[in-house]
């Protein structure tokens, strides 16, 4: 059976309005849509709130789905959407209320701090990939996926998900070596 068969018949079935469909797809791609959110916005209660977001967005729109697109695909891109929409709005949030806040206290860092303050420079270096670098990226090493389902999943070829990826991990060496000399060595 082709890996998009079984997307093809939810969106059909999802389409009119079959429960238990929707129920299947849910369960099928709640762990890695929430796993690829966290890896954006940080935080796993965030992210599975942006999921469930994205999959009351599909039921409510569910009369427009099209079986001949990927619903794994638009699944990804709208989740991928509403945490950019989320990092956004928690930014602009917090330039907005920076001049009330003292400053914080400067703790001695420790490996955990430091490890934890690498992490979310990585995080931030990743959200300022461009998008179908990042969603690569994302999709390969935090969810486990194949260059071919990426391909899948964000309808490209699975050159092209190469190419991603290598332009992602240049970037992201160039940052970490300037950064964070020293680092790659250990």
């Amino acid at each position: 059976m082709d890996a998009a068969e079984p997307y093809a018949s939810w969106s059909r079935r999802i389409a009119a309005s079959d429960e238990a469909a929707f129920e299947a797809l849910f369960r099928h791609l709640h762990p890695p849509l929430v796993r690829f959110a966290a890896g954006l916005v940080g935080s796993e209660a965030e992210a599975d709130d942006l999921v469930q977001d994205a999959f009351l967005r599909i039921w409510t729109r569910r009369e427009q789905l099209d079986p001949q697109r990927s619903l794994r695909a638009l699944l990804y891109r709208s989740v991928r959407n509403l945490a950019y929409n989320a990092i956004r709005d928690r930014t602009t949030h917090a330039e907005k209320h920076t001049d009330m806040m003292p400053p914080p206290a400067l703790p001695m860092p420790d490996a955990a701090t430091e490890a934890a303050s690498l992490d979310e420079r990585l995080r931030r270096w990743m959200a300022e990939l461009p998008d179908r670098q990042c969603e690569a990226l994302t999709l390969s090493r935090f969810d486990g996926l194949s260059h071919d389902e990426i391909a899948a999943a964000m309808e490209i070829s699975a050159r092209t998900v190469n190419n991603h990826l290598v332009a992602a991990l240049k970037t992201l060496r160039t940052r970490i070596l300037t950064y964070e000399p020293g680092y790659l060595d250990h």
